[in-house]
């Protein structure tokens, strides 16, 4: 599977990703972590691109009802990819433009990406 959520402790929530990311895969793991939000967690997402590949082409990325609804109770993002990825992954995020800090690492520094999320 694309796209897998394991939830940990300390509401630290680890989105992992691989190939090429699908509107339809990333909106259902939306509404799982949008159900975990309505039960009051307050989120820190650990995302991991692996063998990342890029987004769907033509599907609509547009829809901004999770980080209007939700996007205020995600503690933190920490996104861990490799460096061509930087820009277009901390866009995707929201990085500047939501509450929650976003921040990116490369691939050897996972564990402080881990790190900086339960910080």
């Amino acid at each position: 599977m694309p796209v897998q959520i394991q939830y940990q402790p300390n509401d630290i929530c680890v989105l992992r990703i691989s190939g090429i990311l699908k509107r339809s895969e990333f909106g259902a793991e939306q509404n799982a972590l949008a159900r975990k939000i309505n039960m009051g967690s307050k989120p820190r997402l650990l995302v991991i691109l692996e063998n990342f590949e890029g987004w769907e082409r033509g599907a609509d990325w547009n829809d901004l009802d999770f980080l209007i609804s939700h996007g205020g109770k995600i503690s933190k993002i920490a996104i861990v990819a490799e460096p061509r990825w930087e820009a277009l992954a901390l866009a995707f995020a929201g990085a500047g433009v939501r509450r929650a800090p976003v921040k990116f690492f490369p691939p050897n520094e996972l564990e402080q990406a881990r790190n900086w999320c339960v910080e």
